[in-house]
């Protein structure tokens, strides 16, 4: 077993990822929702939006290895850091891209249907978890998955 921290634990089935690869993740997450922001309302948003919503869509429905931020940092940014130090368990981040989805998934349906009000509030609060991760390595989205393994009495062991 690895422990990640002192309440979760990874058994040895599941493959540690580097740490700094969702963190690199949501860099780019920002800058894609800041612009998309500024966007708002026309087609260069709902464009932006619905690339943003397919990134998340991979991270989260098919796994974090999908995910294209993270492709561009395994490929080209990790191997001019060196090795990671710190590793850590793909469960919470793959959960926050879910997160992610779903209020992407909320902001463009509201773009398409002209509700501008909860098309900001939608990407605004995506904006906020995804700058919290790249600026302060504090990820919103796996703070939720820990509390709510936490909450339910669920070691991460199982699946």
């Amino acid at each position: 077993m690895t422990t990640i921290d002192s309440s979760t634990s990874v058994d040895s089935t599941v493959q540690l990822i580097d740490a700094r690869g969702p963190r690199f993740g949501a860099a780019l997450t920002t800058v894609v929702l800041v612009a998309t922001l500024l966007t708002i309302p026309s087609f260069i948003s709902v464009v932006l939006l619905a690339a943003q919503t397919i990134v998340f869509a991979l991270g989260s429905l098919v796994g974090l290895k999908a995910q294209p931020y993270g492709t561009i940092y395994r490929r080209f940014v990790q191997p001019r850091l060196g090795k990671p130090t710190d590793l850590e368990d793909p469960r919470p981040p793959r959960f926050a891209q879910t997160v992610g989805l779903l209020f992407a998934v909320v902001g463009l349906i509201a773009l398409l249907t002209g509700a501008t009000t909860l098309a900001y509030i939608a990407v605004g609060a995506c904006l906020a978890a995804a700058f919290l991760n790249a600026a302060f390595n504090f990820c919103l989205g796996c703070e939720m998955y820990l509390i709510g393994r936490r909450l339910f009495g669920r070691s991460s062991t199982s699946a």
